[in-house]
């Protein structure tokens, strides 16, 4: 995975509070437990110097020196024994002062195997999806708030279908979804009218996967798709290079929202962007959610087949159905 540097620094920081935090806590546990037990601070002195003098043998290499060393391990492994018999008389655990570590793997360092440890990159990922402010508009979506009772309990003429049904089912596949969210997790797409609740269950979507660990983008189409025309025309320009940014971030994240397909220009460069982030995610294994208004019919007739054919091919379908709740709460 490639990684912004702003953001990687970013979590980086984030990693160095977790160490100061940690450190703290040390320290406070330490003055709790030696307020309490002065002898634990006397024993630390002692083994602090016996570490000094294992430091000076080992340099002066004498001729007893082994002797010398297993006379002072000894030493220490008393004085340990000693130091955890007095914190559990004091009603402490034996561990209670050992060092404390966030992540055993790479000790709190964000290196792991001479990489970025998970540790890292999950707080990388959360840097990436503070992104989601823009679908996130109210900052309280989630699952629970969302209102079946919005949706008519009566059988739609038109499709035989009641749209309640429809969307408790919708409701219950999209957190199902985001729970058990992973790199086999289908492709989605969601199809129905205006105001209808895609952008509110993509919401849902995106913070649970979120504060799993994933990278989340999101975007609506006609604004991601205009990244890849400033990165072509603006290229040395600042602009051109913020937007090939964003398009490595839209093309590597964990998983992709791409919100309102179908109200973007229709141009030969709108139709080339949309096929380049389509295939490559699909291609690399990426997961991505597309919402729009437009039906099977409308999709094949706006889109080249190479672009119709992976999104209806592609995705699962989760159709949205009812009236159009924005304008009924007006």
């Amino acid at each position: 995975m490639s990684y912004d540097g702003k953001l990687l620094a970013r979590a980086r920081g984030e990693l160095e509070n977790i160490r100061t935090q940690n450190r703290a806590e040390m320290q406070r546990r330490y003055a709790e437990v030696t307020a309490r037990v002065p002898e634990i601070r006397r024993i630390d002195e002692k083994l602090r110097a016996h570490m000094a003098r294992l430091v000076r043998l080992t340099i002066a290499k004498g001729p007893d020196l082994k002797e010398r060393l297993d006379e002072i391990r000894n030493e220490n492994l008393d004085l340990q024994m000693k130091r955890a018999e007095l914190l559990t008389a004091a009603g402490f655990k034996s561990d209670y002062l050992d060092e404390i570590i966030s992540c055993p793997l790479c000790r709190d360092t964000g290196i792991y195997k001479s990489g970025v440890c998970k540790c890292l990159d999950r707080l990388y990922n959360r840097e990436l999806t503070k992104e989601l402010g823009a679908l996130m508009r109210r900052g309280d979506e989630s699952f629970e708030k969302f209102d079946l009772t919005l949706y008519p309990a009566q059988v739609d003429p038109a499709s035989g279908l009641v749209p309640r049904e429809v969307m408790r089912k919708v409701s219950d596949a999209c957190r199902r979804y985001a729970d058990n969210f992973s790199a086999a997790s289908p492709n989605l797409l969601f199809q129905g009218g205006t105001g209808l609740g895609k952008t509110w269950l993509s919401a849902c979507i995106a913070r649970v996967v979120a504060e799993r660990g994933f990278s989340v983008c999101y975007d609506t189409a006609a604004s991601a798709l205009e990244n890849y025309e400033r990165a072509k025309f603006s290229r040395d320009l600042p602009e051109g290079e913020e937007a090939a940014l964003r398009i490595k971030r839209m093309e590597s994240c964990g998983l992709m929202i791409l919100d309102d397909l179908g109200t973007e220009m229709t141009t030969p460069m709108a139709q080339s962007a949309l096929y380049t982030l389509v295939n490559n995610r699909l291609v690399n294994g990426r997961k991505t959610i597309i919402s729009t208004n437009l039906t099977n019919d409308e999709l094949t007739k706006r889109y080249t087949p190479q672009i119709a054919s992976r999104i209806l091919g592609e995705f699962q379908c989760l159709p949205f159905v009812g009236e159009d709740i924005r304008r009924m709460k007006r």
